[in-house]
């Protein structure tokens, strides 16, 4: 008998629902008893689960002076280790929308601002020529509350007012964090912290 969700939906209804939202085929038996839709969404699942996750500094730095930010484009996990490894720090974050606009490689936070303010790379601007040229920095600036700049021009670690971006690929190069993450990442981290994103 088919067991029954909190919501009396049987589980095999439910998949098939899935199956249905997903665009999936039917729900086909494999040789093991379970459906070909329980095998995708787990696999999914598992992936999801063990690309976020902590990591160690020491396969990506050398030391950890002055501090370390490792950006993993792939997990969209922005991972943060202080000089001393008295903290570690792991956020979610948005990143490029494609791989022509992604950078990878080793720079370093060159300058951190306050109050950001934000006009858009000759790039965007033809990508977009709707965009104002300016927005000064409050509630509406698409850099948030904060930003780290980094020794690539045009890129920043920064906040953002659309949380929707978080976890996507939605950004135009940088690396975007919620506004209270950017906040405690801006306090931490240095003139001069090593950057690595992969």
């Amino acid at each position: 008998m088919a067991r029954k969700t909190q919501t009396g939906l049987s589980r095999r209804g439910f998949l098939a629902g899935t199956a249905a939202v997903l665009g999936t085929p039917a729900l086909a038996q494999t040789g093991e008893g379970t459906t070909e839709i329980e095998r995708d969404l787990s696999g999914v699942v598992r992936r999801n689960i063990s690309s976020f996750r902590s990591l160690d500094w020491r396969p990506y730095f050398s030391n950890l002076n002055g501090g370390a930010i490792l950006v993993d484009i792939r997990s969209r996990a922005l991972h943060y280790w202080s000089a001393d490894e008295s903290v570690y720090k792991l956020y979610p974050t948005s990143v490029p929308l494609t791989e022509d606009l992604t950078r990878r490689g080793r720079t370093e936070v060159t300058l951190k601002d306050p109050k950001p303010d934000w006009r858009p790379t000759p790039s965007m601007k033809v990508r977009n020529p709707e965009w104002p040229d300016y927005v000064p920095p409050g509630p509406d600036n698409p850099l948030g509350t904060r930003a780290l700049h980094l020794s690539w021009q045009y890129y920043r670690i920064h906040g953002t007012h659309d949380t929707r971006k978080i976890g996507r690929r939605s950004s135009n190069g940088c690396i975007g964090l919620y506004n209270h993450h950017i906040e405690e990442l801006y306090e931490m981290a240095k003139v001069g912290t090593q950057v690595l994103l992969i």
